[in-house]
């Protein structure tokens, strides 16, 4: 009976983890690019139930555990890109354009390999610049209401250190705690789900600096890592469908508020590894499992905007961000890993992560282009001259010829 309840209970953990660590990311994110209460806690409720129904039916048809979830990463980009022309309507048409490239990446492999081509420091540093406004939160938060953030970090930190899973949901009670101790109630809003449809508007800035930079880091950070995880536990995941399914869910949630949906990279090892249960053909039903929890957790979304409502703004940035740290730890790694593109990647973070709008267009898009531009510069400037030529036009005697990245026109960031 514990056997058979074990994918079960994973699938609940998973779901439960999956919510509870960044739920804050999205509200804040949406709010960030101009959604009212109503709107941002449709959001939240619409990529919940589009990323349970994702795991439901990916689960259910292909018997493997293929988790999904919304895009955290993307959620940050939402806080790092701020109000974009055209208001909210336009970052729904900015939603719905994300999943309408997720779409196609799953019906062209091509453009999904374009995606993967991006050079990995670049990419990473993209996605450190996005993320660093977010982590910062916790330092802030400890000066301006110290009396509610140092509470929430103390017990981040105990639990970080002895059940790591649990640090974020555990900070995330600690702050709710603060809060109840400190307001007296009042106007919190309308708890019940509710679902607030706005008509997609689509501008150039909307598209350039925020549809295009939420595709490249919902593929980047969450699609193309959550392939890996389910490659590591020995499955072949079925890429393209996935991303048709996700794609097809963004799109549809895109209306209410939903912002991404894609596969899990934060949690799909809990529903993919030997804890979820010890035959692999069985974890399928942690992944199915956390898709309904996810879609019934979604409904609480009401509560969990009202809640974000009766907080200071940095007291809930600051929990979003004790979430993000690790990712953040591993987006700078990766970065700087290369020291042939160290400099491009550094060049990407800064620009990326000074919150810049040029031509209506962020941070993220212009970090990219930049990083780009550093790479391509330095290749050409260290491309090894060629050895002079003899009389006969052939090579010096002795040299030697010698195959580099940039020769073969292979860049060596990769």
């Amino acid at each position: 009976m514990t056997e058979r309840l074990q994918p079960v209970l994973a699938g609940a953990v998973t779901a439960l983890v999956g919510f509870a660590s960044s739920f804050t990311v999205v509200l804040a994110g949406l709010r960030a690019v101009g959604a009212d209460e109503a709107q941002a806690a449709s959001g939240l409720l619409a990529v919940s139930v589009a990323a349970g129904g994702c795991a439901l039916w990916l689960g259910l048809r292909h018997r493997m555990p293929i988790a999904t979830a919304w895009s955290t990463p993307g959620a940050a980009l939402l806080v790092a890109t701020g109000p974009v022309p055209g208001g909210w309507p336009a970052a729904v048409g900015a939603f719905l354009v994300c999943g309408l490239l997720i779409v196609a990446a799953g019906l062209f492999p091509a453009l999904g390999r374009a995606v993967a081509a991006i050079p990995g420091p670049v990419a990473a540093a993209m996605l450190a610049g996005v993320l660093l406004p977010l982590c910062t939160a916790p330092v802030r938060a400890v000066v301006a209401v110290p009396r509610l953030a140092v509470p929430v970090i103390v017990v981040w930190l105990v639990l970080h250190r002895f059940a790591r899973r649990w640090a974020v949901p555990g900070a995330l009670v600690a702050a709710a705690v603060a809060i109840a101790s400190t307001t007296s109630g009042g106007q919190v809003g309308r708890l019940r789900p509710v679902v607030e449809l706005t008509t997609p508007a689509f501008t150039v800035p909307s598209l350039v600096g925020l549809a295009l930079p939420l595709f490249l880091v919902t593929m980047a950070a969450q699609n193309v890592p959550g392939a890996a995880v389910l490659r590591n536990y020995g499955y072949q995941p079925p890429l393209g469908p996935a991303l048709r399914v996700t794609g097809l869910a963004g799109v549809l949630g895109a209306p209410a508020g939903g912002h991404a949906v894609n596969l899990a990279a934060i949690t799909a090892a809990l529903a993919a590894g030997p804890d979820a249960h010890p035959d692999p053909d069985r974890r399928w039903i942690a992944s199915v499992t956390a898709g309904i929890g996810m879609a019934l957790l979604g409904l609480g979304a009401g509560v969990a905007t009202a809640l974000v409502l009766l907080s200071p703004p940095v007291l809930i940035e600051a929990v979003a961000g004790l979430a993000l740290l690790g990712a953040l730890a591993t987006a700078v790694a990766a970065a700087v890993a290369d020291p042939g593109a160290r400099e491009a990647a550094v060049v990407t973070f800064v620009v990326t992560a000074s919150g810049v709008s040029l031509l209506g267009v962020g941070g993220a898009f212009w970090g990219l282009v930049a990083g780009w531009l550093m790479l391509f510069l330095f290749r050409r400037r260290d491309r090894p001259a060629a050895p002079p030529a003899d009389a006969d036009g052939g090579r010096a005697q002795g040299a030697t010829v010698t195959s580099t990245p940039a020769a073969t026109g292979r860049g060596s960031a990769r």
